[in-house]
């Protein structure tokens, strides 16, 4: 696509200009540290190793995928919409030798890149500081867990994304879009609890997928169903917010 290299880059500029972006880092590293502080305080409670040291990324991504990154990644995909377009400055970006798709397409990237980031830099970070506070039970089997883990983590942050996306586009107000998107989040995962015969079609309950990935018993028919509902999810989620955005009246 014509465009869409200069296009990404200049999204990735402006995302790390923002004062979130630091913020997210704080947290990040904050809920890292906190979380080591408790496995240390419960092992010597215990007299037990009750947590090793890679299994505090996975202790730390199950609490992250439920509040910092979705999150983060409201308020970063409200910012790159809602925020261009009421202070003028999408006029800007729509002037640019780009269509509109390759436009929405790099701000998507953009967005996707700085998830990755951030899940690489809390698995590093967690997994340093668990192997400096607990060297003796690291294992090769555990660190293998912990990539796998992060790395499937990705997919349903991305489609979560493309919702926040939607709304971003549907509704002109960032403060409406961003207690939208918690009620829709709320009411989803709430329903997924208490309706189990339709959680397994609600991208909110996959929020935790990865525990089927790192198990002992690899379930192959349910990874793949829950694969292939996800993949549905994004490509409509992606092209209602094309479609929105492409219409969008500047």
């Amino acid at each position: 696509m014509p465009g869409f290299k200069a296009s990404y880059i200049n999204e990735l500029f402006k995302i790390q200009k923002k004062k979130k972006l630091v913020m997210a880092i704080i947290l990040s590293i904050l809920a890292v540290l906190i979380g080591q502080i408790s496995v240390t305080v419960v092992n010597q409670s215990f007299g037990l190793l009750i947590v090793n040291s890679t299994e505090l990324p996975l202790m730390i991504l199950s609490v992250m995928m439920y509040t910092v990154f979705p999150l983060f990644i409201t308020f970063i995909a409200i910012d790159m919409f809602n925020g261009e377009f009421n202070s003028n400055t999408m006029k800007l970006t729509l002037t640019k030798p780009a269509t509109r798709y390759c436009i929405f397409t790099a701000k998507f990237a953009a967005i996707a890149t700085i998830i990755i980031v951030n899940l690489l830099f809390i698995l590093i970070l967690s997994l340093v500081i668990g192997i400096i506070f607990n060297p003796s039970s690291t294992t090769l089997v555990g660190i293998v867990h912990a990539l796998i883990a992060y790395f499937v983590s990705l997919f349903p942050l991305l489609v979560f994304a493309l919702l926040v996306i939607v709304l971003a586009n549907m509704v002109r107000g960032g403060l409406t879009v961003f207690f939208l998107t918690i009620l829709i989040f709320g009411v989803l995962y709430i329903g997924g609890l208490f309706f189990s015969q339709v959680s397994s079609f609600l991208f909110t309950s996959m929020f935790d997928w990865y525990r089927l990935w790192i198990s002992g018993t690899f379930h192959l028919f349910k990874l793949l169903r829950l694969s292939l509902i996800m993949i549905g999810c994004g490509m409509m989620l992606y092209t209602i917010g094309y479609t929105l955005f492409e219409r969008k009246v500047i």
